[in-house]
C-alpha cells in the first residue's frame, strides 16, 4: 500500500507543476478581464465594414533578418511561445526605492535648475548652466518657440512639488515666480508652448493653493492674493492676438508677448498646436467669469473639426490658417495631431459640454476604422498585433512606415476611455522599443525595425500610458515597466549637473539641453506610479492632467458658467435657439481614479498583460529577439 500511496502521490505531483507551468507560461485561455469599462461615456467602438481587415496570419520572418506585420508582407511563419515569468508585485521596500528614486530624480535636476540656471528658462546639465531664447538665430525655433525668457522651468514644475509633498519648496516657488517672472518680453514664443507649460502651470498652482481641502499639505500662501490667477490673465492676453485676423479662426501659430503677430509670421499651422487650447484657455475663462479665452479656444477647435474629410473623417497635421487648405494631409496619433484628441475627451471631462464627446467619440472611430491595423483583440486570436499607422487624410492609405514617441500617450488616452485591452498592446509595442534601446527614439520604423529619427529629449508619454495603465489594472507588470524606465534613465541619461537628453539611442551621445517636461511630467508620472498612497489617489478628490503633466481637480466649479445669464437653468441654447442639455457633475465618472479602478480580479493582476505568445510576437516585430 505504501507504494502505491508513493506513486500516487508522484502523479499528483507532476500533474500539480504541469497546471503550475500552464499558468506561469500563458497557455490557458484569457481571463476575458481587459474588457471595456462601464465609465466609458457612453462611447461603443465600431469598426467600419469598409475598414482595413484583420489578417489571419501572424509576424513574418524576411530576408536580412527583418520582419514587418502580415498586412504590409507576404504571408509567413507564425509567433513561438515565450517562457516569461509572471510578474510579481515589487516587495514594500523596493517600491519606495523606486519612489524615492524618482524624487531623487526630481530633485537633483530641479536644484542643479535652481542652482546654476534660474533665472532662465532651461538647465544645459552638461555644462552647468542656463539656457534662454535664442536671440542671435531667430529662426532656431526648436529653441525660440519654447523658451519665452520666463523662467520656464521653475514655472512648470511648480505642481511637481506639491504632488511630491514639498510644501516649504512650492511656497517658496510660487513667491519666485510672484516677484521675478514677468511676461513682458520682447519673446516670440508658440502659442501651444507657452499655453500648455506656463498657463497651465500657473493655473494648476492656483488652485493647489486655494484649495480649502489642501489635501498634499499646507500648500497655502500668506497674503495670497490670486497673484498666479493674475499672471495667467495677463499671459492669456498676450496670446491672444494669434487669434486676430484669421479667416478660419483658427490661431497664428507664434505671437510676440510684446507686440503681437510678427510681421513675416507663417499662415502655417499644426492641428494639435492650434486645436490643444481649450482646457488651459476654459479653465482661465471659468474662472475669471470671463468668456473670451474659451471662446476662442473653443471656436478654433469647431474649425477644425469642420474642415476634417468627409469620407474618412480624419483630420491633417498642418492646415493653412487663412484658407483653410491642408498642407499637411497626415492623419496619425504623434506630433501634430497628439493632443487635438486628448483635449477633445479631457475638455468634455472637465466642462461637461457635450459636443466635445460626440467630436471625440467620432474621431475615435475614425481613427480605428482607418489608422489601425493588425487582428480585432489584444489578448486572443491570430494576426499582428493591434498598431496604430500614418495615412493620408482623405484616401486612408498608408502613408510611410514609421511612428513617433509622442504616439506613446495614446494608451494612456485609451485608457481614459476604458478601452483597456487596446491600451495593453499597443503599450507593449513602445515598452518593446524602450527595451531595446534603453530609452524611445523620436521617430521608429516599424518595417525596418530601426531609428528613423534617433534623438531621446526625456520625453514623458510612455511614463504616463504606464502610470494609467496601472491604475486601470493594479498589475504589477507596469511597476516592473517603471522601474525598467527609471534604471535606463539613471544609466544613459544622468549627468554632472542633471539629466541630458540621448542624442543618439544606440551610441548613448548625450545633448546640453534638459527641457521643462523632463521635471514637470516625467519625474512626476514616475513618483506616482510607485506612490501608492499620494492623495492624487487617496484624498478623495478627482484629477485629470493637462498635456503637460499638470494636475487639474475635477468639480462642479469647473462645469458652471459665469456668464450663464446666456442659458437656461438646465442647459443652452445651441445657435438655432434649441435647448442644449448640459450635463451635472454627478452625470460623468471620472476614470482617473483609484475607487473606480480597483475593478481587477486577483487572478489577472499578477500574470502578464498579454499572453506570453502575444509579448514575444511583439518583441520580434520590433526586432528585440
Amino acid at each position: 500500500m505504501q507504494w502505491r500511496a508513493l506513486v500516487l502521490g508522484l502523479v499528483l505531483l507532476r500533474l500539480g507543476l504541469h497546471g503550475v507551468l500552464w499558468l506561469v507560461f500563458g497557455l490557458g485561455p484569457s481571463m476575458g478581464f481587459y474588457q471595456r469599462f462601464p465609465l466609458s461615456f457612453g462611447f461603443q467602438r465600431l469598426r467600419s465594414p469598409d475598414g482595413p481587415a484583420s489578417p489571419a496570419s501572424g509576424p513574418v520572418g524576411r530576408p536580412g533578418g527583418l520582419s514587418g506585420p502580415s498586412w504590409l508582407q507576404p504571408p509567413g511563419t507564425g509567433a513561438t511561445q515565450s517562457p516569461r515569468k509572471v510578474p510579481r508585485r515589487p516587495e514594500p521596500g523596493l517600491r519606495a526605492q523606486m519612489r524615492d528614486l524618482a524624487r531623487g530624480m526630481f530633485v537633483f535636476g530641479y536644484d542643479n535648475y535652481m542652482a546654476h540656471a534660474f533665472p532662465q528658462d532651461e538647465l544645459n546639465p552638461i555644462h552647468c548652466r542656463g539656457r534662454g531664447p535664442d536671440r542671435g538665430d531667430p529662426s532656431n525655433l526648436n529653441i525660440n518657440d519654447v523658451l519665452g525668457n520666463y523662467s520656464l522651468t521653475l514655472v512648470d514644475a511648480l505642481d511637481t512639488l506639491a504632488v511630491m509633498g514639498n510644501s516649504s519648496e512650492f511656497q517658496k516657488a510660487v513667491k519666485l515666480v510672484i516677484n521675478t517672472v514677468s511676461f513682458d518680453k520682447d519673446s516670440t514664443v508658440q502659442v501651444f508652448e507657452a499655453t500648455i507649460r506656463v498657463l497651465g502651470s500657473l493655473l494648476s498652482a492656483h488652485r493647489i493653493i486655494t484649495d480649502s481641502k489642501q489635501p498634499f499639505g499646507d500648500m497655502t500662501i500668506k497674503d495670497y492674493d490670486n497673484e498666479l490667477l493674475y499672471m495667467a490673465h495677463d499671459l492669456a492676453v498676450r496670446l491672444l492676438p494669434a487669434f486676430e485676423n484669421t479667416k478660419t479662426g483658427i490661431p497664428y501659430p507664434r505671437v510676440n508677448l510684446k507686440t503681437g503677430v510678427p510681421p513675416d509670421t507663417n499662415n502655417e499651422t499644426c492641428t494639435a498646436g492650434a486645436g490643444s487650447l481649450l482646457v488651459e484657455f476654459g479653465i482661465l475663462s471659468r474662472l475669471l467669469g470671463d468668456s473670451t479665452f474659451e471662446w476662442v479656444a473653443r471656436r478654433a477647435v469647431k474649425a477644425l473639426w469642420n474642415l476634417r474629410s468627409n469620407d474618412t473623417g480624419l483630420l491633417g497635421n498642418v492646415v493653412n490658417i487663412q484658407t483653410g487648405h491642408w498642407v499637411g494631409k497626415q492623419s496619425g496619433l504623434g506630433a501634430g495631431l497628439d493632443s487635438f484628441y486628448e483635449y477633445l475627451l479631457k475638455s468634455y471631462i472637465l466642462f461637461g459640454e457635450k459636443e466635445d464627446l460626440e467630436m471625440f467619440n467620432a474621431a475615435y472611430q475614425s481613427i480605428q476604422n482607418y489608422l489601425r491595423r493588425g487582428r480585432e483583440a489584444c489578448n486572443e486570436g491570430e494576426g499582428d498585433p493591434p498598431l496604430y499607422v500614418n495615412v493620408n487624410m482623405f484616401s486612408g492609405q498608408l502613408m510611410n512606415t514609421w511612428i513617433d514617441s509622442l504616439q506613446a500617450f495614446f494608451p494612456g488616452l485609451q485608457v481614459l476611455i476604458g478601452d483597456v485591452e487596446d491600451a495593453i498592446c499597443l503599450h507593449a509595442f513602445y515598452y518593446a522599443i524602450w527595451k531595446r534601446y534603453g530609452a524611445l527614439p523620436e521617430r521608429y520604423n516599424w518595417q525596418l525595425q530601426a531609428p528613423d529619427v534617433l534623438f531621446y529629449p526625456l520625453r514623458p508619454e510612455l511614463v504616463e500610458s504606464t502610470y494609467l495603465l496601472y491604475q486601470a489594472t493594479k498589475n504589477p507588470f507596469y511597476l516592473h515597466v517603471g522601474m525598467d524606465i527609471l534604471q535606463s534613465l539613471e544609466k544613459y541619461t544622468k549627468v554632472k549637473c542633471g539629466y541630458a537628453t540621448l542624442h543618439h539611442v544606440i551610441d548613448k551621445s548625450t545633448e546640453d539641453r534638459m527641457e521643462s517636461f523632463f521635471l514637470s511630467e516625467t519625474c512626476k508620472y514616475l513618483y506616482l506610479l510607485f506612490d501608492e498612497d499620494n492623495p492624487v489617489h487617496k484624498s478623495g478628490t478627482r484629477y485629470m492632467f493637462t498635456t503637460e503633466g499638470h494636475i487639474v481637480s475635477v468639480d462642479e466649479h469647473l462645469r458652471e458658467l459665469p456668464w450663464k445669464e446666456f442659458f437656461s437653468e438646465e442647459g443652452g441654447q445651441d445657435r438655432g435657439g434649441k435647448s442644449v442639455h448640459r450635463p451635472k457633475p454627478h452625470e460623468l465618472k471620472v476614470i482617473n481614479s483609484s475607487s473606480n479602478c480597483n475593478r481587477v480580479p486577483d487572478e489577472r493582476r499578477y500574470s502578464l498583460p498579454l499572453k506570453s505568445i502575444y509579448m514575444r510576437q511583439i518583441d520580434q516585430m520590433v526586432g528585440l529577439i
